[in-house]
């Protein structure tokens, strides 16, 4: 489903940043690119919204000898205040001329010979050609999730990856649990056997709504669309992508593999604003008549669930610390969103690089192929969805309520 022209980069604007938290320190070298082992790793931030503020905040509490020394985002009052937070909160000041606003300013900012490691925190429409601009110039990555919001993109990603693994370069995606222990020891243990084989599970991530942005007087549509970017499918991927993926994406690193087809639906009940549904539910089939129930709502008044559920022929499991054949597992768990970072860093000063682009693909392609079932009404294949040519850009009609109404999907009558 063509939903637009396609169009390149911007800035990210996501919630609460994160808070800081104790992690694991590495005592490792450092020898990323060549560098002295004594120098500290400099960073760059794209995207200095909620996310992209709270993550330089987390990769300062990851590791000593951390930098933040250049910041790019598409609004400039956006990056003052990031700037602004770094030295009241960090005592950090990064100076005037490593500061670059436009839809242009992380090519400045990846084109610095100074900067090691890009955090990548637009909104996911922008994150394939970013990541391939930071692999093309030989820096180490961490990108938020998700990673693309169609096939196109996710394509993009994996030829990124592809490459930085050519150029022994780490990728590390904002797919927290990943990077926590209590998940990690427990998925260990699930892929050792601990319940059998995995007959089926449910994923769900059923909440309230999420924040929006009302248009102020003077906002032309792109500057309006991308501060309420979590509302617009061609910014986002829709929630089930934006956010789902996360849950998602745990069953798929438990299975081992991704899904072979997926039947979806959904519905827009009571959004204010944008043009995405509400609510999800998916049947995913994974290999061997497997098949994982998926569920992700964003509207206030309901009940929420966020939460992970595998069932195996002699147990089940919530995948995060408890397994019904072993009981609870006991492990200490640093913040995962200051952990990821200090993965990443170790990585990179080690020289034994990680690269989880793939993975991070792979299971927002997942969602992307329910979003498309939901919103055709029709099964969708992993090799459908694999050789998908739909690619999303900024809609090309007046951006009035009427006209959004109308181009939101209606299942049964959009053409997959």
């Amino acid at each position: 489903m063509q939903r637009g022209k396609s169009q390149e980069l911007s800035r990210r604007d996501f919630v609460k940043g994160a808070a800081t938290a104790a992690a694991v320190v590495s005592s490792f070298p450092f020898v990323a690119r060549g560098a002295a082992a004594d120098r500290p790793l400099r960073v760059g931030l794209v995207g200095c919204g909620g996310r992209g503020s709270g993550a330089a905040h987390d990769v300062l509490a990851a590791a000593p000898k951390v930098q933040i020394i250049a910041l790019a985002d598409v609004f400039k009052d956006r990056l003052d205040s990031c700037r602004a937070g770094l030295k009241d909160k960090a005592h950090m000041e990064v100076p005037e001329k490593n500061c670059f606003v436009g839809f242009d300013a992380y090519k400045k900012l990846v084109a610095m010979d100074e900067v090691d490691y890009v955090i990548l925190a637009t909104p996911p429409y922008y994150r394939p050609a970013q990541l391939t601009a930071c692999i093309d110039a030989g820096k180490h990555v961490f990108m938020e999730k998700p990673v693309a919001v169609d096939p196109v993109g996710i394509r993009r990603i994996i030829a990124a990856g592809e490459k930085a693994a050519s150029k022994n370069l780490s990728i590390v995606a904002g797919t927290q649990r990943r990077h926590q222990k209590s998940y990690i020891e427990t998925i260990r243990r699930i892929q050792d056997g601990a319940i059998g084989d995995l007959v089926g599970g449910q994923v769900y991530w059923n909440g309230g709504a999420l924040w929006y942005r009302k248009r102020e007087a003077g906002w032309a549509d792109m500057d309006w669309m991308i501060r309420d970017w979590v509302n617009w499918c061609w910014l986002s991927g829709d929630h089930i992508v934006e956010q789902h993926v996360h849950n998602i994406d745990v069953w798929n690193w438990a299975f081992g593999k991704p899904p072979e087809s997926v039947v979806a639906m959904g519905s827009r009940l009571r959004r204010k604003t944008g043009d995405q549904f509400d609510n999800f539910a998916a049947d995913f089939t994974y290999p061997g008549d497997v098949h994982v129930m998926s569920m992700c709502r964003q509207i206030n008044g309901c009940d929420s669930n966020v939460s992970e559920r595998i069932i195996g022929q002699k147990g089940i499991s919530n995948c995060n610390g408890f397994i019904s054949t072993v009981g609870k597992i006991e492990v200490d768990s640093p913040h995962p969103y200051v952990q990821e970072h200090a993965d990443l860093i170790q990585a990179i000063r080690t020289g034994k690089p990680v690269n989880e682009a793939r993975q991070v693909a792979e299971s927002t392609l997942c969602a992307i192929m329910a979003r498309t079932s939901a919103y055709t009404g029709k099964p969708v294949t992993w090799e459908e969805i694999m050789k998908s040519d739909e690619e999303f850009g900024p809609p090309d009609y007046e951006l009035t309520e009427e006209n959004v109404r109308a181009h939101v999907p209606v299942p049964g009558t959009v053409q997959g």
